[in-house]
């Protein structure tokens, strides 16, 4: 009962961490509202910078509702780390709010990739647990810490970072993104899993590998999408 009160106390600063984050309409990395909503709707076949609005006489408090992030995401899977996201795609209501928010958990050992948000700032809240974090600054410098439970750190946006469970027991933790769809590309996914695939020539050259190697890496990462 404890730990769940605890858990429960976390969700709760998270909450109050994200308001405090994004409270500020010149804080959002998305272009201001125009109105008090746009919920957005994708079966319009209609294309822009964004969605479309739903007909506000259509939109219900489901719009804004979304229960995904409440429990524990699986993580038995070869990096041993799962996101779910909170975004846009999830919660239609969040469409021109310029926020988003995602939940990570970590297996004992698991890795959230090096990755990169190419239209947010991320910081994390760590819910339980224990992490190593950092990210690579354009100088080439890692910036990094060991954070636990109650702790956060901020992902500058576009910035290579990662997420890595060193201990022995599971991790959690809620980021907040100042974007409604931040978007993520995996650096060795992007590199080596891409339609159509980057050629083989400027893989070697650029990790200073063979062509044998680029194989291997291109199947093993292809099983894991």
């Amino acid at each position: 009962m404890k730990q769940s009160s605890t858990r429960r106390a976390m969700f709760v600063l998270a909450a109050i961490l994200v308001a405090a984050a994004f409270s500020t309409p010149s804080l959002a990395n998305d272009p201001d509202p125009l109105q008090d909503f746009c919920v957005a709707d994708p079966t319009s076949g209609i294309t822009l910078n964004g969605f479309p609005c739903k007909n506000p006489a259509n939109v219900t408090a489901n719009d804004f509702f979304f229960a995904g992030i409440a429990k524990a995401g699986a993580t038995n899977n070869t990096q041993g780390s799962v996101v779910t996201g909170a975004n846009v795609e999830m919660i239609p209501g969040l469409n021109t709010l310029g926020v988003s928010l995602a939940r990570i958990d970590y297996a004992p050992g698991g890795l959230n990739p090096p990755h990169t948000h190419p239209r947010a700032t991320e910081i994390a809240f760590v819910l339980y647990g224990e992490l190593d974090v950092g990210f690579i600054t354009t100088a080439n410098v890692l910036v990094s810490k060991h954070i636990a439970a109650g702790g956060g750190f901020v992902f500058p946006r576009g910035l290579v970072h990662f997420q890595k469970n060193n201990g022995y027991m599971p991790a959690a933790v809620i980021s907040a993104l100042n974007s409604q769809l931040a978007g993520t590309q995996s650096i060795a996914l992007t590199l080596f899993t891409s339609s159509p695939p980057v050629p083989d020539n400027v893989l070697t050259k650029a990790f200073q590998i063979g062509t044998k190697e680029v194989t291997k890496i291109r199947a093993k990462l292809s099983a894991m999408k």
